[in-house]
């Protein structure tokens, strides 16, 4: 149990960071120099292949858009634009002729291994001062916890 500070505990005060520490790290790490650079236009496709990729079944772009809670007009131009760069194509559903799904290019799946590659380089210099047991525990940490959260089930359309 952890020392008790005011009405709640450090471990308490640790929890309640969490939160922060997401969205600070995902800010921060996007700002790391990787090679090749990281753009903006990188990071809305980075969302939209791994959607994609990770599906468990057919993904559409209404899936898209319930995925990232945007709208769907918001998600017909991020497909739109990972489509023209050739990283998508539409395909008729297999289960559902008269729907149409997204699958991923070999150019989307070499951009989702360079998206990966750019992630490790960010993770290697973020704690590049650290002993190799502690980032090596630490990413094993955040992938059981990425592992975790992925068997709550994916976010999918009603």
């Amino acid at each position: 149990m952890g020392v008790t500070r005011g009405d709640e505990t450090q471990d308490d005060a640790l929890l309640d960071a969490v939160g922060a520490a997401f969205a600070r790290m995902r800010r921060r790490t996007a700002l790391v120099d990787v090679d090749p650079p990281v753009t903006r236009k990188d990071l809305a496709r980075n969302q939209v292949i791994n959607i994609v990729d990770e599906a468990d079944g057919e993904m559409t772009v209404g899936g898209i858009a319930y995925q990232l809670t945007v709208d769907s007009s918001v998600a017909s131009r991020m497909v739109s634009d990972c489509i023209d760069a050739g990283l998508l194509v539409r395909a008729a559903s297999q289960r559902d002729g008269r729907r149409t799904v997204l699958l991923l290019t070999p150019a989307g799946a070499a951009l989702r291994d360079r998206f990966s590659s750019q992630h490790r380089q960010a993770f290697e210099h973020i704690t590049r001062d650290w002993p190799q047991a502690k980032r090596l525990e630490f990413a094993r940490l955040l992938v059981e916890y990425a592992h975790a959260a992925a068997e709550l089930g994916t976010r999918t359309a009603p």
